[in-house]
């Protein structure tokens, strides 16, 4: 558990080519301002050498402010890990494993190399995540479909987790009052989706001060 959580900003879902040029400028500016440990980069499938152009253009801008790069993409049929090395990423984020997933993919990720995991909705599966040698857990965050868990859910969960397991937790929120709540959970990072931190660049600053407030001794 940490008193002050850090910050992972997730970009939307599908992230091709055509958003790439109006998300680095935002990555920018976010990763100036807050105190971001990770970026997540959702892709929309497409071939493995489209897919290793777009990483590249976005893992420096990411790298440069501090923050690791995790790539995702929902869908793809190629082979993410190697994305994600060639593109110059630090690692992969998967929803939904499969099982048996997680432990190969944790085989190939070596060098210190990120595997992070989400869409876990029941204790049983975030234990077997857990153990399968994950680098953190996200609770929470909108699905491809747009959907996300009801924030209440969310906010239990990172917070049964960060009081007893030893594996970093992401609590998401898909509104800035949701902020508050998951920053109580005792959660090392406070996920912001990509409709809070592009759309509003002034949440940074804000969610900062905020927490640096909070964290001071009285």
């Amino acid at each position: 558990m940490t008193d002050v959580p850090r910050l992972t900003l997730l970009t939307p879902h599908r992230v091709g080519p055509e958003q790439v040029d109006a998300l680095l400028p935002a990555l920018e500016r976010a990763c100036g301002t807050g105190d971001v440990a990770a970026v997540i980069l959702r892709l929309a499938p497409s071939d493995e050498r489209s897919l290793i152009a777009l990483v590249k253009r976005v893992a420096p801008v990411a790298q440069a402010g501090g923050a690791a790069l995790v790539v995702a993409c929902a869908g793809l049929a190629g082979d993410l890990v190697a994305v994600s090395a060639r593109g110059g990423a630090d690692g992969i984020h998967v929803d939904k494993p499969a099982e048996g997933q997680l432990r190969d993919l944790r085989e190939r990720l070596r060098d210190g190399r990120i595997l992070g995991v989400g869409g876990i909705e029941t204790r049983h599966a975030a234990m077997d995540a857990g153990e399968a040698g994950i680098d953190y857990l996200m609770f929470g965050g909108l699905y491809p479909d747009g959907v996300a868990p009801e924030a209440e859910a969310v906010r239990e969960r990172a917070a049964w987790w960060a009081e007893i397991f030893e594996t970093p937790c992401i609590g998401v929120a898909c509104g800035e009052g949701e902020i508050a709540g998951l920053r109580a959970t005792g959660a090392e990072f406070v996920g912001l989706e990509g409709g809070l931190w592009m759309a509003e660049p002034a949440i940074l600053a804000r969610v900062r001060d905020a927490f640096a407030g909070a964290g001071a001794a009285p």
